[in-house]
């Protein structure tokens, strides 16, 4: 069946058949803010939920797996980045029984390979089409394409509308997903037109209700603009060098007002400016996000977020995120019908 043919309560592409899910949408893994109640209820909704298990101890990915899989018998995947050697990690997912393995940021081959041994599918996120030929040609079963207006870490410079045809032409027949940019139903129609497979939506999932963003973040979000964000190499604090793109904040503005020193040589370098509710101190500069429960200056924390928090004015269950956005875009595919395009 051609990408992008209609069904009652699904939206059917070679995505959907190869993951067994309904709909091409998935769940970015957004760190922090993901959980398990978040990656089962998008499952749940007929997309694909993801878990971010990069930085948990290996008791702890087995036990999200574990309460993921209670909550929705649909698939879901989990999600790995490679600046970090995740073999025990890969392992431990694996023997758990995941099914669909997301990788991130570094050589996919050897966790690809590892992956195949147990019939696991691999979906690998790429910022060229030259990195996307390297990750088709070591066997990942889908490629994730994102464009430079991602929030989180971004992989690579060129924007979703020129980046997508490029990773279509260079990978087909692998299912392509389009990343960075995309938050409604109109913008999944933009990418089954640009020839994507579904979308990878992260920004837009943050500010669910299941997320564990903070209260105030998600709040954030809303008020949040388009041009709002900035691509920076600035919170650094954990993961050196990454570049991400962030919505401006006191941490940015006064960074910015000192001239952009460098790490080291930064105002406030090294203050603590919160703490998890674990106790765990969040200091100026970090990678981490504002979390729910966390105490102190949430308002200072990397603020991720892509371009497409211009169309995010709402927080809702992820189960209807989902919903809405199906329908969204089923009534965009349908009105082009109508309209003989």
């Amino acid at each position: 069946m051609p990408d992008g043919m209609l069904q009652p309560e699904s939206l059917v592409t070679s995505l959907t058949t190869l993951l067994g899910i309904r709909v091409p949408i998935i769940q970015a893994p957004i760190g922090s803010f993901s959980c398990p109640a978040l990656a089962a209820a998008v499952s749940e909704a007929g997309g694909l939920g993801i878990l971010a298990l990069s930085w948990d101890s290996l008791p702890r990915c087995c036990e999200k797996i574990s309460q993921t899989r209670a909550a929705t018998q649909a698939p879901f995947g989990v999600n790995l980045v490679l600046e970090w050697d995740q073999t025990d990690r890969l392992n431990a997912c694996l023997d758990s029984g995941a099914k669909i393995v997301s990788l991130f940021w570094g050589d996919p081959a050897p966790y690809i390979s590892l992956a195949q041994r147990t019939g696991a599918k691999t979906m690998v996120s790429v910022g060229s089409s030259e990195e996307a030929r390297k990750a088709a040609d070591a066997g990942a079963d889908v490629i994730v394409c994102q464009g430079f207006e991602a929030g989180g870490h971004v992989r690579g410079v060129a924007g979703s509308i020129a980046l997508i045809p490029a990773v279509v032409d260079a990978v087909a027949p692998v299912p392509v997903v389009a990343a960075g940019g995309f938050a409604d139903g109109r913008g999944l129609a933009a990418a089954l037109a640009l020839g994507a497979s579904g979308v990878w939506m992260g920004t837009r999932f943050a500010a669910s209700m299941e997320s564990l963003a903070h209260p105030a973040f998600k709040t954030h979000l809303l008020r949040s603009g388009e041009s709002d964000t900035q691509h920076l190499r600035l919170f650094d604090g954990g993961w050196p060098n990454a570049p991400h793109r962030v919505l401006r904040n006191s941490t940015v503005d006064a960074w910015d007002k000192a001239g952009r020193p460098n790490t080291g040589m930064r105002p406030n370098e090294n203050e603590v400016i919160g703490r998890l509710q674990n106790g765990t101190e969040i200091r100026r500069y970090d990678d981490m996000p504002p979390v729910v429960g966390m105490s102190g200056e949430w308002e200072a924390c990397a603020l991720y977020a892509g371009q497409s928090v211009g169309g995010v004015r709402t927080i809702k269950p992820a189960g209807l995120i989902v919903d809405e956005i199906i329908r969204e875009a089923r009534e965009t595919i349908l009105a082009l019908v109508r309209a003989g395009l």
